[in-house]
């Protein structure tokens, strides 16, 4: 069974990791094995300090290393700091925070881009680094970099979403650099291959779209005839985490999953199957089947390690009964 995840960094990495725990489980039962490719968001990549930083990645890399800061969501767990304070002393700017530990990461990246090798294989070094077993991609090897209007004007992802903490309201999206970068040869093969291909739930317009809008993505999840489910990132009308469900309202839709559905049926038609959604949302099942998805209604919640695994099974389980026969 092979599973490709298309994610960004706090959603996506919570559904990747459920897979990666449920491949485990299997692998110890004998039963059968489950493969496990995440593509990842590249756009939210930023340079600090001189170094290529790559916030999706790294959250879904450090979580499937079982590293990551779950209080913060972002960097590794059980931190140290002493090169951000120096940073301080030295008066350059620290709003965009990078542990210790962290940097090593970005280090590493960056020296090796430099020699001329692929984002795709540093990854794969990185992820083997960490003993990962999973496949982490990114979703393109070129410069892709999002931006935010907001009522001040065009700005910088990284500007908006922590040293403005995402407080300004999003009147508009777009992703410089989209027109010049295509999908690499391992993010199409992962598509093409899957047996189920999964939308984390990642914000719809900063984590998912960027990655089904590079050239070649899209098309390829639309000709694979295997099941495409989506699940939803607004629970009780609110988003776990970031700004996904005001980005919502100010892009035209409810901050709901049937908002979410509307969403994926307009911008993207006949991507989704499926999208699941949270028990506490239950009654949008028929709204979010009004919208030609077919919906499923379990608990996305993932707070806890048997959270992830359990709706990853969920999604198998519903995967199987929408196989094309």
């Amino acid at each position: 069974m092979q599973v490709t995840v298309l994610a960004g960094g706090y959603g996506g990495a919570r559904m990747a990791h459920g897979f990666a725990l449920e491949a485990d489980r299997r692998a110890a039962r004998s039963e059968e094995l489950l493969e496990l490719t995440v593509i990842g968001n590249t756009a939210d990549d930023l340079e600090v300090h001189g170094l290529h930083v790559a916030p999706d990645l790294d959250t879904v890399m450090y979580t499937l290393a079982g590293l990551a800061n779950v209080t913060t969501g972002w960097g590794v767990r059980d931190e140290t700091w002493s090169a951000s304070e120096m940073l301080e002393r030295y008066s350059e700017p620290t709003w965009f925070r990078l542990g210790d530990r962290d940097l090593a990461t970005h280090i590493v990246r960056t020296k090796r881009l430099s020699a001329g090798e692929r984002l795709t294989t540093v990854t794969v070094a990185l992820c083997a680094g960490l003993g990962i077993r999973s496949r982490l991609l990114p979703v393109t090897d070129g410069r892709l970099r999002t931006k935010i209007r907001t009522g001040d004007g065009w700005l910088e992802f990284q500007d908006y979403f922590v040293r403005r903490q995402h407080a300004d309201d999003v009147h508009e999206v777009r992703f410089d650099g989209l027109s010049e970068v295509t999908a690499t040869p391992e993010v199409l093969a992962a598509i093409g291959s899957a047996d189920l291909i999964v939308v984390a739930p990642s914000n719809p317009f900063v984590s998912v779209a960027p990655v089904l809008e590079v050239s070649g993505v899209l098309a390829a999840v639309m000709a694979n005839q295997n099941p495409v489910i989506g699940v939803s990132p607004i629970v009780g009308g609110a988003a776990l985490r970031g700004p996904a469900a005001a980005m919502m309202r100010t892009q035209g839709y409810e901050a709901t999953s049937t908002g979410v559905a509307a969403f994926y049926a307009e911008r993207y038609p006949g991507l989704l199957d499926v999208l699941a959604l949270d028990t506490a949302d239950a009654d949008q099942a028929e709204p979010v089947r009004r919208a030609g998805i077919r919906p499923l209604v379990t608990p996305t919640v993932m707070y806890e390690e048997q959270d992830r695994r359990a709706l990853a099974v969920a999604l198998l389980e519903a995967a199987t009964r929408n196989m094309p026969e």
